[in-house]
């Protein structure tokens, strides 16, 4: 088995928080709450695929 990157599992449980806010944000029908949890979904989501470049860019994938 390959070692793991935790770099990626912090920002695969983040990206999942913040999809579950979504629907938190949904269920409690807040507009403002459901904006910045889409925001930090992008935000995280980009973060992450920005570092997995980088990294393969690097080697060290």
């Amino acid at each position: 088995m390959k070692n793991i990157k935790w770099i990626f599992v912090f920002y695969s449980i983040a990206a999942i928080a913040s999809m579950c806010a979504i629907g938190v944000a949904v269920a409690m029908r807040s507009i403002p709450i459901a904006l910045l949890a889409i925001l930090a979904l992008i935000l995280i989501m980009g973060n992450g695929f920005k570092t997995k470049k980088r990294m393969r860019e690097q080697g060290a994938l």
